[in-house]
């Protein structure tokens, strides 16, 4: 069993019922239930936490026996930094692209899959991340 850290994007479309991603992101998350070790971390807790009332109500869709909850490597924290930087001095003008960064870091520090649908930005400032998209 491989860990695959799940973006959060992936999660909102299952969610938010997305009309074009829903499917293909239940499908991914499913059939990756059965034989990977499915991961999030704080960022990406704490970006789903605004579509829920509760943390009960949180935690009851990311259940402990479904999803394997890590904290975020300083290694990974470092490697954002530098991304972020790379990212504004590229010319990128998004104001927060930092928790997507700490989210790749941190796949590729710890060598997990990243289940996302960010692939070309995160194939971009993360070559060696090892990608896949619903």
């Amino acid at each position: 069993m491989s860990p695959v850290l799940v973006d959060t994007n992936v999660l909102i479309d299952i969610f938010s019922d997305d009309p074009v991603w829903a499917g293909p992101s239940t499908d991914a998350l499913r059939r990756l239930a059965d034989s990977e070790i499915l991961v999030v971390n704080p960022i990406i807790y704490a970006e789903l936490s605004a579509a829920f009332d509760t943390i009960e109500a949180l935690d009851e869709v990311l259940p402990d026996e479904m999803f394997r909850r890590e904290h975020l490597p300083y290694e990974a924290a470092f490697l954002a930094g530098k991304v972020f930087l790379q990212y504004r001095r590229a010319g990128g003008s998004r104001r927060s692209p930092l928790p997507d960064c700490y989210i790749g870091a941190h796949a590729a520090v710890a060598g997990y899959w990243l289940l996302t649908r960010d692939s070309a930005r995160h194939g971009h400032y993360f070559p060696s991340l090892r990608l896949m998209s619903p």
